[in-house]
């Protein structure tokens, strides 16, 4: 064929083209959604489906990746921010290019961008970290939960993000697992009130909306995730993407009960576990994915794999990955992320339709899916960033939201050695104070896990908030002098006369398999900070934790003791409670052991014998005593 004939046959393609979206009823927005759905999946060869099933790392997804392989979903993972100190406009930025490498393709069909936002946009510097899930199951507040999805929804926006994967609904039964702060509670009611975060996040549903069918209000709301399904906090001795083993009725009892309300609140997806039931990967089970998920529960939006998640169907993981890729989309899983090894996903896959391994209606299913999210959200209409919302990143409104949270997520579990003492609300007023331990200072301590980084940071210097020292220095008086000493010596603490000490100790920061933790103790030097103080000071001790510790050999000389779980980024709510501008209000969601040999245990069991029960929480005013 000679050049001019090339030349005028590529000029015929390139006309087809686009000739093939000009008057498309899919670009038209005044059409239904499931029309225009119908309309896109009929014009989409099976490239470009595939292609919206997978979902990569945001490091691989350069323009000729996204434009080559039709990329459907980017993702950050923990930690996979586009600069190292990274502002919402670079955030934004770079999104907004990807977007625009996307819509350059044959039907120009936009990416749905995901990140973990956990508790508040926690990949982000200088964003609002509000308190991780356990804290706020010990507010009992779906109000201020419902506002914290609302906040999170805005600043995850400013920086030109639709998705969050959050909230996690898992009833953590064991506090070894290492995702358990994760979880609301223990208790499958107070996770269920909880799931307010899914209306907080996305709109509320309206009156007349289907069950099951997604629903996104707008351009200030996002996609949410319901996550893990099904059964990850169920997994035996609390190791994390362990087995859990439980009769079905246990597992719709327990564990699956969040997600009808999560589907009710009209939740856009569903992540998938890394854990077993009864032996059976979850990342395979047909049955709960497509039968009961999708049939019975008649679920709508589509089913996301976890991070990297079918590779592990197999041991050891990547074995045989045809194989994984079979299971997992067979299954039901509609969104795959895989976010290094997606040319091994979408060739794999490619073969495996090819050859009549998956039927075409699995993938059209799949497909169809996902594109009614990304209908529901308007992504087709408005597809990049709306950079009026920059400035809702970190703003004073979300951080008083966040204020407020930790006020009401902090639980009293002693005030006073005898029934006729007091120690809390603590005078602001004082000769002389002492501030200890080693999460008085350290905001990395504060937030834990899930911040900025995956495991979570030491430091005050990695985003903005405020301490927990800073926040006693804030409230006291200006006469009162507050000496901080991160492990004081029994000579500093004999020469201080001091009027009372603040101990603040805790775990230090983790997330997922590297929290699951079989003894449960306070870190090294927690307890003997405890010890050393509290022997010649009258002591508060602060609990930061992502769960119950092993507390009860240092109770009965602590003055009062409080669990302040993992509050973020807002450490002057510590202060206003304990010095009286609010009193406490929390309840225990979890249960508190005795001893790591009791566990599991769980409220409702039959030998049931805590140090502190589930609901648990004494209450206080808001008047400080005048001295101690």
């Amino acid at each position: 064929m000679d050049l001019v004939n090339k030349f005028m046959l590529l000029l015929f393609l390139l006309l087809c083209c686009s000739m093939s979206t000009k008057g498309a009823l899919y670009k038209n927005p005044k059409i239904p959604i499931r029309v225009r759905v119908s309309d896109l999946l009929k014009r989409m060869t099976i490239a470009e489906k595939i292609g919206q099933m997978s979902q990569i790392e945001r490091l691989n997804a350069t323009d000729d990746v996204i434009k080559n392989y039709y990329i459907g979903s980017v993702l950050s993972g923990g930690g996979s921010p586009p600069l190292p100190n990274d502002t919402a406009t670079d955030w934004v930025e770079r999104i907004d290019a990807m977007q625009k490498a996307a819509l350059s393709t044959r039907l120009g069909i936009p990416i749905i961008y995901g990140i973990d936002a956990v508790h508040g946009h926690n990949n982000v510097l200088n964003a609002t970290i509000f308190p991780h899930n356990v804290g706020l199951g010990a507010s009992r507040d779906p109000d201020l939960v419902k506002r914290i999805g609302q906040a999170t929804a805005l600043e995850a926006r400013a920086t030109g993000i639709p998705y969050v994967f959050a909230p996690c609904v898992a009833v953590c039964r064991d506090p070894r697992w290492g995702r358990c702060y994760e979880s609301y509670s223990e208790d499958t009611d107070v996770v269920r009130q909880m799931t307010e975060l899914i209306p907080g996040l996305q709109g509320d549903v309206p009156p007349d909306s289907p069950k099951g069918v997604p629903y996104v209000a707008g351009g200030k709301n996002v996609a949410a995730c319901a996550k893990h399904y099904v059964g990850d906090d169920g997994a035996h001795n609390g190791i994390d993407e362990n087995n859990t083993a439980t009769s079905f009725h246990g597992l719709l009892s327990i564990h699956m009960a969040p997600y009808y309300t999560a589907i009710k609140k009209g939740v856009s997806t569903v992540m998938v576990s890394y854990s077993s039931w009864n032996g059976d990967k979850m990342h395979a089970n047909h049955f709960l994915v497509t039968d009961f998920l999708k049939n019975k529960l008649r679920f709508r939006g589509f089913v996301i794999s976890d991070w990297q998640g079918i590779d592990r169907i197999t041991s050891p993981p990547y074995n045989n990955y045809t194989y994984s890729v079979l299971a997992s989309v067979t299954a039901g899983i509609d969104m795959i992320m895989i976010p290094y090894n997606y040319t091994d996903f979408i060739n794999d896959l490619t073969y495996l339709v090819k050859y009549n391994f998956i039927p075409m209606t699995r993938i059209d299913d799949a497909v169809s899916r996902i594109l009614r999210v990304k209908f529901l959200m308007g992504l087709f209409d408005k597809p990049f960033a709306d950079r009026s919302l920059i400035n809702q990143l970190g703003n004073q409104k979300h951080r008083e939201i966040a204020r407020e949270a930790v006020r009401k997520s902090l639980v009293l579990l002693k005030n006073g050695k005898s029934p006729n003492e007091t120690v809390l609300p603590l005078p602001k007023k004082s000769k002389k104070i002492l501030v200890a331990g080693t999460h008085a200072d350290n905001l990395g301590y504060q937030c834990g896990g899930w911040t900025i980084a995956r495991q979570g940071l030491s430091g005050n210097n990695f985003t903005a908030g405020t301490s927990i020292l800073q926040a006693i220095k804030n409230t006291v008086h200006p006469t009162t002098e507050v000496v901080f000493s991160e492990r004081p010596t029994s000579s500093d603490l004999s020469d201080g006369k001091y009027d009372y000490a603040v101990v603040v100790v805790g775990e230090l920061p983790y997330a997922e398999t590297a929290g699951d933790n079989m003894n449960l103790t306070i870190p090294v030097p927690g307890a003997r900070t405890i010890r050393r103080v509290c022997r010649v000071v009258k002591c508060v001790v602060v609990l930061i934790s992502g769960r119950p510790l092993v507390v009860q050999p240092y109770i009965e000389m602590m003055d009062a003791f409080v669990a302040a779980w993992l509050p973020g980024s807002e450490g002057q709510g510590v202060a206003d409670v304990l010095f009286g501008d609010y009193g406490f209000t929390g309840k225990l969601p979890r249960t508190w052991f005795k001893s790591v040999d009791q566990l599991p245990m769980n409220v409702g069991d039959k030998d049931y014998d805590p140090l502190f029960p589930f609901g648990y929480g004494l209450t206080t005013g808001t008047e400080p005593i005048k001295s101690i």
